[in-house]
Order: structure tokens, then sequence, then C-alpha cells
């Protein structure tokens, strides 16, 4: 996906989905990968941190996944990092309560007490402790909606649709036309040459 539709699809997703993203992009893992990430898996001791997921893609054959975060990813990252070492770093529970405290400060009015008492009558089901792939997508795709709307007002393209995947998939090709195939083998964590 090019970075350009990327960029102007982030600032209509949620901070904690905006920096899966940019994480995403910057270490080329699968979308699993970024949804299941905890400090513990990450190994800060070298100047680039190395990520081993607890469960991925090939385990079965026996191979170990290492995804490297190097500076840039780093950044991104360290924010997340500051929680219970065993907790996942993006959870969906931590996006919503951001997203009640900007509505909460936009708000013009005071809540009425009918709006209160609405709340704890009909409990609503309760964001995750991580986010699913799935769910991840779906973010993703509503904010491409949503930037749309806002660019088709001012009369621009509208922006393709695209999936967390893609991100990987890009992220692979700029590795090779870089640095060679070698090189986005080894990132990707591929056995063999692509």
């Amino acid at each position: 996906m090019p970075a350009p539709v990327v960029e102007a699809t982030l600032p209509c997703l949620p901070q904690v989905v905006a920096d899966m993203v940019r994480f995403q992009s910057l270490t080329s893992c699968r979308p699993g990968e970024v949804c299941t990430l905890r400090p513990s898996d990450v190994d800060r001791s070298g100047d680039v941190w190395a990520y081993r997921p607890e469960r991925h893609k090939t385990e079965h054959l026996g191979r170990e996944r290492i995804v490297w975060i190097g500076p840039q990813a780093q950044t991104v990252l360290r924010p997340y990092l500051l929680r219970d070492a065993g907790d996942f770093c993006f959870s969906p529970a931590e996006s919503e309560k951001q997203r009640k405290a900007e509505m909460r400060a936009c708000r013009k009015t005071r809540v009425q007490p009918s709006q209160m008492d609405r709340r704890k009558a009909r409990p609503k089901r309760q964001p995750g402790d991580r986010y699913r792939k799935d769910a991840y997508g779906k973010a993703i795709e509503r904010a491409v909606e949503q930037a749309n709307l806002k660019r088709v007002g001012e009369g621009q393209e509208p922006l393709p649709r695209w999936k967390p995947n893609q991100l990987r998939h890009s992220a692979a090709t700029e590795i090779r036309r870089r640095f060679g195939l070698e090189a986005a083998q080894v990132i990707l964590g591929h056995a063999k040459l692509m």
C-alpha cells in the first residue's frame, strides 16, 4: 500500500490503532503479531530490539519468528511498554478510554442525569484485552471510509480500500528494493527466497 494512502488514513484512526499501523509498517510484522504484542515478548537489550511472538504462523514447522524493531518502531512502541509485562501492548479498552476522554473534552453541555442513568441500565459489551485481526482490519476499513467522506467533500479522489496485511507486503517490497532479496527474507522471517 503506498505510504501516502496510509498517511491519509492515519488521522481518522483511533490513536492506538494508528500506532499499530505505524509499528506494522516499520517492522513488516503480520497483523496477528502486532495484535498479540506484549512487553514480555520484546528483548530490549540491544540497539535493535527483538520481538519473539509467543505464537506465530510457522511455529508448527519448528521455526523461530523474530520481528526486528529498529529506532523508529521503538519510538512508536515505547509508550505501550509501560504496563504489566503480560498485558497486550495495543488494547481496545485503552483506545475506548481515550475516545471517551476526547468526547468529554469536546462536550459543550453537561451530561444530563437521564443519560447517566441510561449508561447504568444497559451495559454494553466491554472491549477485550487485545485487538483481534478482524477488529484491527475493521478499524482501518472504517477510517478509510471516514477519510473518503472528507476527501470527496473537498473534491479530492477517494482513497483505495486497504487491509493490514498490505502493510507487510509494502514493507517487503521496499526492503527488497533498497537492500536486496536476502534482507527481505530475513526481515519477513521467510525460510526460502521469495
